[in-house]
């Protein structure tokens, strides 16, 4: 797997890209309105717009304060990675309507499996380290699968499955290179509230971690932070 062709990674991670998906999670609201209730539609909109708000704030804190966690490489987590757990899972789960139990468990199944892939695409790419990318996953696969609970038992007689399948397929196709510049509105946006002119950048942050001289291990804690390296955040 790891041996695919450059071109088939950046095919696979497009399939997280926010150009894709957010239309395809828009459409998803839609069939829910018309085949089930405004509740159902809302209620998608709203898990989906919690765990795009977390992976914002994520972001908004390594890129304004240089919030993240050193010793796993983690500086936000993966939007494609989220995106893409929780809306095809999510868009199985509606194609499905009306099909046994089992054939709507392996459609989860299979959308889960395409979000693992995209986060691993991620990953590959050196646009996100594992971490990133695994919790990216996890936060999107946990949205998907508590809306799927909250709709198992819903019945609706109005969709049509084919109709359904050939639309979001249709978005699918036609959106797959698609894309937003999310990552440039994030960093004006974390620049904005934090009031600095340069965002924290990974690299530099990795570089500039404390390390203690020779000597300081049993120093005053004022000594010692007077002796590390110096502050984190550096201009680019």
């Amino acid at each position: 797997m790891l041996d695919l062709p450059l071109h088939l990674w950046y095919s696979i991670t497009n399939l997280g890209g926010a150009g894709l998906t957010l239309p395809l999670a828009l459409a998803i609201a839609l069939w829910l309105v018309t085949g089930y209730s405004w509740r159902m539609g809302a209620s998608w909109l709203l898990l989906l717009g919690a765990a795009i708000g977390l992976v914002t704030l994520t972001k908004i804190a390594f890129l304004g304060w240089g919030v993240g966690v050193r010793s796993y490489d983690f500086t936000g987590l993966s939007g494609h990675a989220m995106l893409s757990t929780a809306v095809y899972p999510v868009a199985f789960f509606l194609m499905l309507q009306g099909a046994r139990s089992a054939l709507r468990i392996a459609g989860v199944v299979v959308g889960l499996a395409i979000g693992i892939a995209v986060g691993f695409s991620r990953v590959v790419l050196e646009a996100h380290s594992p971490s990133e990318a695994v919790t990216g996953c996890i936060v999107g696969a946990l949205t998907a699968l508590v809306f799927v609970r909250y709709g198992w038992e819903a019945r609706s007689g109005r969709l049509s499955a084919a109709v359904v399948t050939l639309s979001l397929a249709a978005l699918t196709f036609g959106l797959h290179d698609v894309r937003l510049p999310t990552h440039r509105w994030v960093t004006n946006l974390a620049l904005t509230v934090s009031g600095h002119d340069q965002p924290y950048i990974r690299a530099k942050w990795k570089a500039n971690r404390p390390v203690r001289k020779p000597g300081t291990l049993n120093a005053p804690v004022s000594q010692t932070r007077n002796m590390l390296t110096p502050p984190y955040r550096q201009h680019a």
